[in-house]
């Protein structure tokens, strides 16, 4: 299973073919973080499409995995916050949260984010984006 991180996500909402099309040919199952929804939710109600976008990730979500928290994610998020701080490195705790999920539960994260994941020497990243 791969997960999708949330910029991923909103290339999908946005109709971005390029990444459309990599999810199609995609032979993994396709999942996302419960924190990527949080997020997604999020940007929806700071848009100035509030509704719209509401009900394009409700859709959007029905055709994807969901991974909710649980105590091995959290345990992960822990090790991984802890060993970033001693490098005295800052990420946003979503990003260490969504790693986390993906080190736990999936062989790979999609994300455009190369820079804030690439911090993480376990996870295999790929980029749908560029």
């Amino acid at each position: 299973m791969i997960l999708l991180d949330t910029d991923v996500c909103i290339e999908i909402l946005r109709g971005n073919e390029i990444v459309i099309e990599k999810r199609s040919y995609c032979e993994e199952k396709v999942a996302i973080s419960f924190m990527t929804i949080a997020e997604l939710f999020y940007g929806a109600e700071r848009s100035n499409y509030r509704s719209k976008n509401i009900n394009l990730i409700e859709e959007f979500i029905l055709t994807v995995d969901i991974i909710n928290t649980d105590v091995e994610i959290l345990k992960k998020f822990g090790e991984l916050k802890s060993d970033l701080y001693k490098n005295n490195i800052l990420l946003p705790d979503a990003d260490i949260l969504i790693a986390s999920t993906a080190l736990i539960n999936c062989s790979k994260l999609i994300t455009g984010n190369i820079k804030h994941f690439n911090r993480f020497r376990d996870l295999s990243i790929e980029n749908w984006i560029k």
